[in-house]
């Protein structure tokens, strides 16, 4: 009787600290409230950037890949946002993990992602900027306001709205 409840409870166990240890390695380094990094990028355009020249704007920076399936459905809702709040403060900066720059272009022309800050890193997740964010999936992605704190990580698109519809009226 007593072995009929242990491995159950075994599995249990083992199940949770699996489920525990596979969202720990997803979890991003930073977290609403904290201070967002600053870093240095080479854009699609070939110009050097640093997050912290768009202080003052709010950002929604963007993990995302052309062969990533959910980040190509996310886009048209992300260039909608950009659309309603970009004259109203909202840049976007997207981070392509990516093998293919042809293909990473590509689709930027497709999906309409007409913002100018485009940079690439490698779809291993071994970029710079993948493992300063500890990004391990995509699409991800981080509210930053104009001080460069983090107000949000992985908010749907009807919650970014909200939140920048309260933050930039019209």
């Amino acid at each position: 009787m007593k072995s009929t409840f242990v491995r159950p409870l075994l599995f249990i166990v083992i199940a949770v600290a699996a489920f525990l240890a596979w969202r720990q390695y997803r979890q991003p380094n930073f977290m609403a409230g904290d201070p967002v990094p600053d870093f240095t990028a080479t854009l699609l355009t070939g110009e050097q950037i640093r997050l912290s020249d768009l202080r003052g704007k709010y950002v929604l920076l963007q993990f995302w890949g052309s062969w990533c399936g959910p980040c190509r459905a996310e886009n048209p809702q992300l260039v909608q946002l950009y659309a309603r709040y970009h004259d109203r403060g909202l840049e976007m900066f997207s981070v392509g993990i990516e093998q293919s720059a042809a293909a990473w272009q590509r689709a930027i022309q497709q999906d309409g992602l007409v913002w100018r800050y485009h940079t690439m890193e490698d779809q291993n997740f071994t970029g710079g900027l993948s493992q300063q964010f500890n990004i391990h999936s995509i699409p991800a992605t981080f509210l930053i306001n104009p001080q460069g704190v983090i107000m949000g990580v992985n908010h749907d698109e009807e919650r970014l709205d909200k939140v920048l519809g309260d933050l930039l009226p019209k």
